[in-house]
Order: structure tokens, then sequence, then C-alpha cells
């Protein structure tokens, strides 16, 4: 059986027996994702979910480094610079794809090898098989650029065990594959060595039951994390309601791990730390993913209506120059008003999506 490429381009489309694979393709860039990219995969996924030939979709990324290092922020920084509308456009479809991967009926796999952040953990992070191997390292990072954790993570994290979720989001640490197992981000660990027998596998499944089996016949148990011997330190300290809490709670705990803890938080904008709580807090009561991405989308449009957000991106990737003038640049001049603001509705722009 051989594969057959059905598309070329940023996003190679193949297809093998039952199997249809979307692989991102610009790994000069990370696998970056652009508008374009999420149009290709949103179009072939609709038309393979009702095509009977189709039986399981393979995700992953070209390159050695990654599956995908999030969205393109930098032309995200452009587009919010000048006062282009198409942050809000790029986040509407993002969103609305990986609802689609959530919500598919025929199984969707995604391969988080190497590097997976931001929008890379919104493909993959969602989907019903989520492979990880020794190499991947999986991040949610965005409080530092002025942002928040979205592309609905909030849902998988904020039912992480022992505030695991919490002590990620607020902080970006990066999961090798046990953590991201044990955050719920993963249930698929995979030798790297094997990851190319997962299409031949696939090529001939049908159906969940089916998709399952064959990726138990690749898995393996994974390396050891950090965060199950941290757990104790971790729930103690971000068990708490407000950010200040949390930061004072850290500033007297000795436990290894709680220093760099609290140095990634003090670097990170104090709104986006404190509007990444709430929005985690508020996603324990969510019944459906759907809630968490259309309160992302509330969120995102008033980051990029903000200063933080361009900034951030300046300071990361434009000047690179590290030092961000985050305004306010205090926790404590972080009004509840000033959160309040990226939770309200967004009238006609309000996120819907098809059941």
């Amino acid at each position: 059986m051989s594969e057959v490429v059905l598309q070329n381009g940023d996003v190679i489309v193949r297809a093998l027996g039952s199997l249809r694979r979307l692989t991102l393709n610009r790994p000069q860039a990370l696998n970056a994702i652009t508008l374009d990219m999420v149009a290709t995969m949103t179009a072939r996924l609709r038309d393979w979910a009702e095509d009977p030939a189709v039986g399981a979709v393979l995700i992953d990324g070209a390159g050695e480094r990654g599956l995908c290092a999030g969205g393109d922020i930098r032309a995200l920084y452009d587009a919010a610079k000048s006062g282009d509308p198409l942050p809000a456009r790029f986040w509407a479809n993002e969103y609305k794809l990986d609802v689609l991967i959530a919500r598919y009926r025929k199984p969707v796999i995604a391969v988080m090898d190497g590097l997976v952040m931001g929008g890379g953990v919104g493909l993959s992070a969602h989907a019903a098989y989520r492979v990880v191997t020794e190499r991947s390292a999986i991040a949610m990072p965005e409080v530092g650029i002025g942002y928040f954790p979205d592309v609905g993570v909030s849902f998988l994290l904020a039912r992480a065990p022992w505030e695991l979720g919490t002590y990620v989001a607020l902080t970006g640490s990066r999961l090798n594959e046990q953590d991201a197992v044990l955050c719920g981000l993963a249930n698929s660990p995979v030798p790297a060595w094997r990851l190319d027998e997962i299409s031949a596998v696939l090529a001939d499944c049908r159906d969940h039951k089916g998709a399952w089996a064959a990726l138990r016949t690749l898995q393996a148990s994974p390396s050891r994390g950090q965060l199950l011997k941290a757990r104790d330190w971790i729930e103690r300290c971000f068990g708490h309601e407000t950010v200040e809490e949390i930061v004072e709670a850290l500033s007297s705990c000795r436990a290894d791990g709680a220093a760099d803890a609290l140095d990634a938080m003090r670097k990170a904008s104090p709104t986006s730390l404190k509007i990444t709580l709430r929005n985690l807090r508020e996603a324990a009561a969510f019944e459906r993913v759907e809630q968490c991405f259309r309160q992302d989308y509330r969120i995102s449009l008033a980051c990029a209506a903000g200063h933080d957000f361009i900034e951030g991106i300046r300071a990361a990737i434009v000047d690179k120059d590290r030092k961000p003038a985050w305004r306010p640049d205090r926790l404590e001049d972080v009004t509840p008003q000033i959160v309040e603001r990226h939770f309200k509705s967004v009238g006609e722009l309000e996120l819907n999506f098809e059941n």
C-alpha cells in the first residue's frame, strides 16, 4: 500500500488506505499556523467527515523540531498594530477548527512530537488520541507575551489534578510526555523511533476501537516527568483564588522549583496572570469545551485591543530585548475593572459554533 499526496503547500494532505493525513509544512517557522492553513485543514476535515472511504485522520508536523510552535504571532502583531481585523478572523477560524477536531466523530490522532505550543496545543490536545514522545516539549507560555493560554486549553488544565494546570498556565512551564499525560493534554506515549510506523498501523482503521488498538501496539511507558514529585507544593501554592496569594505562597515556599515558578510569574504580564487565573477558575465549571472557546475569543479580542499583547510580542520576537514594559506593571494595579473588561460580551462578534 502506497501513500498518495493529495495536496502540497503549507499543509501537505495525504492518503494511505482509509487514513487521511494533514502535515503542517512550515518547518522553517516551526510550523506556525496561518489563516490559510486553518482554512485548508477545516475544509478537508469537513469533506472527510461524511466520506465513507475515510476511517481516521492523522495530524503531524514537518521537520524535526516539533508539531507546531503556535500561531503566526508576528502576523498578528503587525495586524494588531495597524488595526487590521486579521487577529479577530484568525482566532475565530482557529477556534472553530479546534472545536471541529474536538467533536469529530471519526478518530483524530495528533502527533505531539518535539515542540508544541499555543495554537499547536489547540490543534492536538483536543484530538481523541494525542501521541507524545520522549522529545515532546509542550507549553502554553502566553502570559510571557501579554496574552493568555487560549485555544480552549483552560477546559483541560482546569481539570488537571493537584492544581497542576494552574501552575502550567501561570508559569508557562514546558511539559514532557509524562507531565502532558498527567495534565490531560496527551494520552498515548510512543517512542520517537516508532513514529514512522503510525501511518501504517492506522491505514486500515475504521473506528475509535480500531484506532486505540493500533496505537497500543506502539505505546511504551513514558519517561519520568517533574510534576508528579512536585505536586504537594504546587497544590499548596497554586490552590489560592488570587494571583497575589499565589505569589505570596511561592515567596515563602522552599521547595525545589518554587523559586523558578515565582521568577517566571514576576516576568509575566500582571494583567495576563489575572485574566488567566480567572479564566481557569471559570472553566472548571463549564460543561462543554465550546464555552471555553467562546470566552477565549472575548479575552483575545480585548488583548488585541490592549497594550500588553503588542508590547509582549515586540519584546519577544520583534526587538528581542526581552524587556517588556507592562501596563500596569504591578499586580496590585491590575484592578477588577481591567480584568472584567476582558470577559465582557462582544455583542455581534460573539463566537458561535455549529452543532
